[in-house]
């Protein structure tokens, strides 16, 4: 455990609050029994509707209002500790049960810390760190009266294009189940009673990350076999972690809406996963539900919505409408509509909010933003950083004050784009520390040009709430005499530091792009750049892979730090001079262009291997491989991986197998190693996928030495989703096994299932 990890933990030892132990779950049931048994019909439908604490449609209810009537069984878009205080008193004192409320939001990478983005964060294949993380971001929400957050988002995405990838954990399922298990630990603990934990929600269920074109909310259509395989592993690793909630995606899944899909909700959700807490939908999902097409009025979305399977109605008080006249009609029994208010009433009485309904203010103010939680979100951004290329040394950068460091492009000073969408409505970005900076902040003599604006050719809705205001933009002279002033910096300069990639709000909710191409000038600047002759370091800010083909050839070092978050300036300062090592490695397979989308390396072998003699690639203008392979990521140390050995050669269905190899730091600087193992099942009832990840560690190397890193293979492993079947299964049949630093590794071994 890293020092700061250890003052972390020992901040959050010491100055939690003392509360009672979680209450057991018979008791829970028997309070939450004896709460229905005295609500009337319109109390039940009350806690099924979440309120907008801001108003976003011109007839959606007032919070107070809703409050007073009894009809919000949640508030969200409310973050301000006081009116959440006030908001609550208004519960607990103007209703005749006093059913507290659960305050909601979008906790995505921390709370007013803010964290690297989650693709960042998976990008560490550090299980123990993203715990922590979001345990801070916990803890600050919660000091704040926020008891549920939206987070995880365990969306598979491989479509680069899409802008929510920012959000996910890459194009695996075995690394974003991983992520998923290590999210709902960090939020919500063994005691979500506890004043430092909150509930976690699993979205968007399910499918979200394939919509077509990598276009946000359009239609996804996945087979049966890759909803299995693929989609819905992140989603049962979050059920079986405990998750508290799952939230309904927005788009068309093989025609029938999320929000609607008795599939997902009912056939895998609740029959298949046992799952016994609630589900919310996403924000005017059911209202929408007649947008779609499926149904024929608000009444009918109501209806559809609930008898699949949500529970509660986020913002578009359409329950609060019309779920009462449904009852009446007959045509949704009491009981349903007590079985879908039991877990809301649960999950309150699980958080200890009838006894401590209130938040401590001061309490608040003291917790929010904590130096620690700072030392945490710096080392968090050095390592989720990936080291995509280091020809020739270029990088660690000497400490040498007598030096000038250019620091050029869009991103190099900002602070609001080192963030995400995602980090809050209110945030005060002021508080972020920029490239520049941090540069700086090492004793750098640095001087910094813009060279380039770089801006959406279509805005969206968040732009104008979370994007503050937008700078005027460069007339053409204007601009032409920013690209000059960059150019002549650079010429000036001893060494060239180029930040550039997208704002934050290109990629996002609402932010899908059609190509990789860098935005706006960057790349042109880039060329001029580099026709300087100066060494040049490219850092990149970005929440999607970008085309690199140019700079993979032309720039020395290409560090992708991703948006780092509150410290990230600080973090990428300390990668560039070597005083943190960089360790990440990618989470995605990083395409040449868009001509390549989809792009994932667990692609099936198909009747004509690339791999087969005399065939290179199936683009006759372009390799079909991808710029950089997935699990890729370089460092200032160098390892060896070796002495691959297996417990035996095969493993009987149903049983374990133990992998070994041996990791070693072959360089004189201490570092950190991702090693992966894959494994591909040879034949079967289906063709198997040329490489699946099945394990990984990320090791903690010293200078020469090494270590013996061990994995298990077992059912869990080893098994799939049959489609002729209809059934996970595990067969009898050889496999090949890879163990390395990617996932193009080489080392290479081969066993058997047997009866």
């Amino acid at each position: 455990m890293s020092k700061t990890a250890v003052l972390l933990f020992i901040l959050l030892s010491a100055t939690a609050v003392t509360v009672p132990a979680a209450e057991s779950e018979a008791t829970v049931k028997a309070r939450v029994d004896k709460l229905l048994s005295q609500m009337t019909l319109d109390e039940k439908i009350g806690q099924l509707a979440q309120v907008g604490g801001l108003a976003f449609l011109p007839d959606a209810p007032k919070p107070e209002e809703a409050i007073r009537k009894g009809q919000a069984g949640s508030i969200l878009w409310v973050s301000d500790a006081a009116r959440i205080n006030k908001l609550q008193k208004m519960a607990m004192e103007e209703t005749r049960l006093k059913i507290p409320l659960i305050f909601g939001l979008d906790v995505i990478h921390g709370y007013r810390t803010i964290f690297p983005m989650p693709l960042a964060m998976a990008a560490s294949w550090d299980m123990g760190m993203i715990e922590r993380v979001q345990a801070v971001a916990a803890r600050e929400a919660r000091a704040s009266g926020i008891s549920w957050t939206f987070a995880p988002m365990v969306d598979i995405a491989r479509d680069p294009r899409w802008g929510r990838l920012v959000e996910g954990a890459g194009e695996d399922p075995y690394l974003g189940a991983a992520v998923a298990r290590a999210q709902v630990r960090g939020f919500q603990g063994t005691d979500v009673s506890s004043p430092d934990r909150m509930l976690a929600c699993a979205k968007h269920f399910a499918g979200y990350g394939a919509a077509d074109g990598g276009r946000d909310y359009d239609s996804a259509y996945i087979p049966e076999e890759q909803m299995w395989n693929v989609y819905l592993p992140p989603f049962q690793a979050a059920r079986e972690a405990g998750v508290a909630t799952f939230m309904a995606a927005y788009m068309d899944l093989n025609d029938v809406p999320a929000t609607g899909n008795r599939f997902l909700l009912q056939d895998v959700l609740r029959k298949a996963w046992k799952f016994d807490g609630f589900v919310v939908s996403d924000a005017f999902s059911v209202r929408d539900l007649t947008t779609h097409g499926f149904a024929r009025d608000a009444k009918d979305a109501a209806f559809r919505a609930f008898t699949a399977g949500v529970n509660m109605d986020m913002a578009s008080g359409v329950y609060q409408a019309h779920l009462a006249a449904l009852v009446k009609e007959g045509k949704v029994p009491t009981a349903t509509i007590d079985a879908a208010v039991r877990p809301i009433l649960a999950a309150k009485f699980r958080l200890g909010l009838f006894e401590h309904p209130y938040v401590d203010e001061a309490r608040a103010q003291r917790m929010v933003g904590a130096a620690e939680h700072r030392k945490a979100a710096r080392e968090a951004a050095q390592r989720s950083a990936v080291l995509l290329r280091n020809e020739g040394g270029a990088l660690p950068l000497a400490k040498d004050p007598a030096k000038t460091i250019a620091v050029i492009g869009p991103l190099g000073d900002a602070k609001r784009d080192l963030l995400t969408m995602w980090s809050g409505f209110d945030l005060d970005p002021s508080k972020t520390v920029t490239i520049v900076e941090g540069i700086r902040g090492k004793g750098a003599r640095v001087e910094f040009a813009q060279g380039v604006q770089i801006a959406k050719t279509y805005s969206s809705m968040f732009d104008q709430m979370v994007g503050g205001p937008q700078p005027k933009a460069w007339t053409p002279e204007q601009a032409d005499a920013e690209f000059r002033k960059a150019v002549e910096l650079a010429n000036r300069a001893d060494v060239v530091v180029l930040a550039m990639g997208e704002l934050a709000l290109m990629s996002a909710e609402l932010a899908s792009q059609s190509s990789l191409e860098f935005p706006g000038r960057q790349r042109e600047l880039m060329e001029a750049v580099a026709a300087t002759g100066k060494p040049v370091v490219l850092v990149m800010v970005n929440g999607r892979p970008l085309n690199l083909v140019w700079a993979s050839r032309h720039i020395p070092a290409i560090l992708e730090v991703w948006h780092p978050g509150t410290e990230g300036g600080n973090a990428v300062a300390d990668l560039l001079f070597g005083d943190a090592n960089p360790g990440g490695k990618l989470p995605v397979s990083w395409p040449r262009d868009a001509g390549q989308i989809p792009i994932y390396y667990a692609h099936n072998l198909t009747h004509q291997p690339e791999t087969a003699a005399g065939f290179q690639s199936r683009y006759w203008d372009q390799p079909s491989k991808p710029l950089y392979p997935f699990g890729h990521g370089l460092s200032y140390s160098k390892f060896a991986v070796s002495n691959l050995r297996l417990a035996a050669e095969a493993v009987k269905l149903g049983g374990t197998l133990e992998v070994m190899a041996d990791v070693e730091n072959t360089s004189s600087r201490d570092g950190d190693e991702v090693v992966q193992l894959y494994i591909h099942q040879k034949a079967g009832k289906a063709s198997r996928p040329v490489r699946q990840l099945k394990g990984f560690e990320r090791v903690a190397l010293k200078a020469s030495e090494k270590k013996t890193v061990r994995f298990t293979l077992g059912k869990a492993e080893l098994s799939y989703w049959s489609g002729q079947d209809r059934a996970w299964i595990e067969e009898t049949e050889s496999f090949d096994l890879w163990v390395g630093t990617d996932s193009d590794a080489r080392l290479h071994a081969g066993f058997r299932v047997v009866p």
